[in-house]
């Protein structure tokens, strides 16, 4: 295993077995085509980076029918108009140009277009970036960003107030192409703002889930600061976020053309409380990681034991590595209900659980529901509240 960053040897520390695309939703005819891969973590000791090895190409992942909305979910919907004023307020004005990396079905960048500014975003899979164009009319290059495509927008080089990403930096193995596509195209005084999964909140969770094939990093503060900072960058704040069970978000500029807050300093001594620059934190999440799923597997075995039928809620890419990672399957887990017509009618990935509407759970209801988007709880139980006065039971894999 190489670190993706130095380019450095490193061994991994972690494997969490064989594993198939966390998105990978597939018809019973394709069972035996499936593609596996091992998946394996590391720890890179030069930039703090927790990372993913033999990471699958691509087109696997971001195809033409990538299965997932931002819109489908109301709390982010909410999130993206908060980021949107907060953003505004702080680094924008009427004549700023805007780029979003990942712009998905257009749930954030639609409220640039509301606001008239003139904005672009880069989205891979054709699906998604189709939707954003016909249902919200925001301006979407269907492609990746990286230093190739970005050179076809000259009028956005070194004119670009901001530059952001809501749950996408982690997918890119070519982080170091995307760091000289943001230095390519931000103005003196713009600033890059790019919300992830935390790594201190996955450690504490236990959240295991995180860690699939399209994450291939899960970032710190000591990770990104050490990271930019070798592209004259600085990482000027820090501000954390509910939104995936515990992310951050990191607000990037060019070295010294900003003021650095006093928060980055707070949050970089907590890390180290936590040992969250140094390989014993993994060490420990590892023993972690095994506990939970012991504790998982005997929760499910036990209400099947006593006759309990077991669905799922929420086919997301998480729950994959749950699935795969404790080995439990449709002799298990009957179906997982979900509302993404791209997966309804298929079987997850992997273990081949049935995915069914909602309306199927809402009339053939389980007496056990696992939360496969375990983040979105309070959403889920907002929308489920017949489940739980039928005596149904909701649970799930973190703490």
């Amino acid at each position: 295993m190489r670190c993706k960053i130095s380019g450095k040897k490193m061994k991994p520390f972690m494997s969490f077995g064989k594993m198939p695309m966390a998105n990978g939703f597939l018809d019973k005819k394709n069972f035996k085509k499936e593609f596996f891969y091992k998946l394996e973590v590391g720890f890179s000791k030069d930039n703090y980076l927790f990372q993913v090895n033999d990471h699958p190409k691509s087109p696997h992942i971001f195809n033409n029918n990538y299965p997932f909305y931002t819109s489908k979910s109301k709390f982010m919907i909410g999130h993206f108009k908060k980021y949107f004023s907060w953003a505004y307020k702080k680094f924008l004005n009427k004549k700023s140009n805007v780029i979003e990396i990942g712009s998905n079905d257009g749930s954030f960048l639609k409220n640039f277009k509301m606001k008239n500014i003139n904005h672009l975003g880069f989205e891979p899979s054709k699906n998604v970036a189709y939707f954003s164009k016909k249902n919200f009319d925001v301006n979407v290059f269907n492609g990746f960003f990286n230093t190739k495509n970005i050179r076809k927008f000259k009028k956005f080089k070194k004119n670009t107030d901001l530059i952001c990403a809501a749950n996408v930096i982690c997918h890119i193995p070519n982080l170091k192409d995307v760091i000289r596509s943001i230095d390519y195209l931000l103005s003196s005084k713009g600033v890059f703002i790019f919300e992830e999964p935390y790594l201190g909140s996955m450690f504490k969770k236990v959240s295991y889930d995180q860690i699939y094939d399209a994450h291939v990093f899960i970032f710190s503060l000591h990770s990104v600061k050490t990271i930019f900072k070798n592209f004259g960058f600085d990482l000027i704040d820090a501000i954390s976020q509910k939104t995936h069970g515990g992310s951050m978000r990191y607000i990037i500029a060019r070295s010294g053309e900003r003021k650095i807050s006093k928060r980055i300093n707070k949050i970089l001594k907590y890390e180290k409380r936590l040992k969250l620059n140094n390989i014993s934190s993994c060490l420990k999440f590892k023993k972690n990681c095994e506990i939970s799923k012991r504790r998982f597997k005997d929760k499910i075995n036990y209400y099947k034991s006593i006759g309990k039928k077991i669905a799922g809620y929420a086919a997301s890419a998480k729950s994959s590595t749950v699935f795969n990672y404790c080995n439990i399957g449709s002799d298990q887990i009957d179906y997982i209900a979900d509302s993404t017509k791209e997966k309804i009618g298929k079987f997850s990935p992997g273990k081949h659980i049935p995915i069914m509407p909602i309306s199927y759970f809402r009339k053939n209801p389980p007496d056990v529901s696992v939360l496969c988007s375990w983040n979105h709880k309070e959403e889920i139980l907002k929308k489920e509240k017949s489940f739980k006065k039928k005596r149904g039971i909701w649970i799930s894999h973190v703490k």
